[in-house]
């Protein structure tokens, strides 16, 4: 039976609060439910949309392929069935821990006995002149989605800055709508961040060959505008590029208002133990903000990937109503450009890895590159355009298996052989 004993010291019954209107949210008061947590249950969101999902704001959504609905993690009437108070549209402003009481924006408090922080993070901003020029423009919300895909169109130019997940997803949305595109990522490849020069190089291609006019090793110098509307920028090599609008996607930056408020041990996110636990023993974090220490990697990743704010809440949940478990699922990130799907398994961030070894053909588009450590065992890998082979890569990484780099290149040996050629 799970524990659900949700009173305060007073014996006021507060229950449990979760905060953030995303998936991880979502799945954090779903996963109480399951769970057998039969006490006062409130999900606290800052937009006045029912939680959804975000991969869809850069992918299928954007595209025109998928309706907003089925990005809703819930319905309406799954909230009031359940029991749950989903208080939307709101802003939580500060978080008082000893107190257990949060303060919304309209100055009424909140207090809680359990508290789930799934705040998410926020996009970085572009600190050169010129940057608050109306249609400058970032992609975290529904409504940031809409604004981008109403510039789609022949008669437009999108300047993209930024060479990574949403800087390329963006870019294929845009190109397939016959929207001018100009990317510019200040390093030596798109994506060559994370998984190195070679494997860039088969984005920028890819790109390039859809008439994405790529730039790479530069930065926007300036952001050109007449009369506070965007009409270019200007690059550090000097030269400029005519634009419509300017998206930026240089990364995102936790959400740690919260946790700073709360004096929670912060540092690149929050920080959690194996159980998603922060430092004070009444709040939990998953999804974005969550610094894990992952007893399967063996040191603390924060990860901005959508697996995390999906599998992270159960563990979460569990722990809340006092159950022993520890979130062990490793990383993982999907994408899909133009005719282009991967997946990828497993944590190599730069500089960890010793050495990138390949399965298939970069020039077809169609392998699985792996990247392994100086003991030749998988940190991680990336399979492009390789379907159902995930599944069978994730006990190499969890095992840290020691395998041949002639038999990673060889398709005629299968994974589960590879341990013992």
């Amino acid at each position: 039976m799970a524990d659900t004993d949700h009173g305060t010291d007073d014996g006021t019954d507060a229950g449990f609060v979760v905060i953030g209107g995303g998936l991880g949210g979502a799945k954090a008061v779903e996963a109480l439910r399951a769970k057998g947590y039969d006490g006062p249950l409130t999900l606290i969101g800052r937009e006045e949309e029912l939680p959804y999902e975000r991969p869809p704001l850069s992918k299928s959504y954007l595209a025109g392929e998928s309706d907003f609905a089925d990005a809703i993690v819930h319905k309406q009437h799954w909230y009031e069935d359940n029991d749950v108070n989903l208080r939307l549209g709101v802003d939580v402003t500060g978080l008082d821990a000893r107190k257990h009481e949060l303060t919304l924006d309209d100055d009424e408090t909140v207090g809680y006995t359990k508290l789930l922080l799934a705040t998410g993070s926020t996009p970085r901003l572009l600190g050169v002149p010129g940057a608050v020029a109306e249609n400058v423009l970032t992609l975290r919300t529904r409504a940031d989605s809409d604004r981008i895909r109403e510039l789609f169109g022949p008669k437009n130019h999108l300047v993209i800055v930024g060479g990574g997940w949403i800087a390329l997803e963006v870019a294929a949305a845009a190109r397939t709508a016959g929207t001018a595109v100009t990317l510019v990522e200040r390093g030596e490849e798109p994506l060559a961040s994370t998984f190195g020069v070679g494997i860039g190089k088969v984005f920028r291609d890819l790109h390039r060959e859809h008439e994405v006019d790529v730039r790479t090793g530069l930065e926007v110098a300036e952001v050109l505008s007449t009369e506070g509307r965007v009409t270019g920028v200007r690059l550090t090599d000097s030269s400029t590029v005519d634009a419509t609008a300017v998206v930026l996607a240089v990364g995102a930056v936790p959400d740690l208002t919260l946790p700073l408020d709360a004096h929670l041990e912060v540092g690149d996110g929050v920080h959690v133990d194996a159980s998603l636990r922060t430092s004070d023993p009444d709040i939990w974090a998953v999804g974005d903000i969550a610094a894990h220490d992952h007893p399967v990697l063996g040191l603390r990743v924060r990860v901005e990937h959508w697996a995390a704010a999906l599998n992270q809440p159960a563990i979460a949940a569990a722990s809340m109503l006092g159950e022993s478990v520890v979130y062990t699922d490793l990383p993982y990130v999907f994408s899909d450009q133009y005719d282009l799907g991967l997946e990828y398994i497993g944590y190599a961030p730069p500089g960890s890895y010793d050495r990138v070894v390949v399965r298939g053909d970069l020039g077809t588009r169609k392998f699985v590159a792996f990247y392994l450590d100086d003991r030749s065992r998988i940190m991680a890998a990336l399979a492009v355009n390789t379907w159902d082979v995930i599944d069978e890569i994730k006990p190499l990484i969890t095992a840290k298996v020691v395998v041949s780099t002639t038999g990673l290149q060889n398709p005629s040996i299968t994974y589960a052989e590879l341990g013992t050629r």
